[in-house]
């Protein structure tokens, strides 16, 4: 399966990822293909070719996910500066 080429978040939203990491958040993850994750935010991680990852704490393992397939991050963590937060706003068709 071909992955599409990596599109870089914006640097604010880039923000509330590192915040999530630094914090260690419990955080519910909803990727662009439907899927969810949850997990705590661990830390974020740049490859080779320049794609960005979040690695996830799971019950079971550790999870990296491509940013760019992030669709919304929602902070389950009791006192958390954010709550939920669209990264990927699907594109409306008029």
């Amino acid at each position: 399966m071909q992955q599409t080429p990596y599109q870089p978040l914006a640097c604010a939203l880039y923000d509330v990822i590192e915040i999530a990491c630094l914090h260690r958040y419990y955080v519910v993850i909803e990727l662009v293909n439907g899927a969810t994750l949850e997990g705590q935010a661990l830390t974020t991680e740049t490859s080779a070719d320049k794609q960005e990852f979040l690695i996830l704490g799971t019950a079971d393992d550790k999870v990296r996910v491509r940013l760019d397939q992030l669709q919304a991050i929602t902070a389950v963590t009791p006192g958390a500066s954010f709550k939920r937060i669209e990264l990927n706003k699907p594109n409306s068709s008029s």
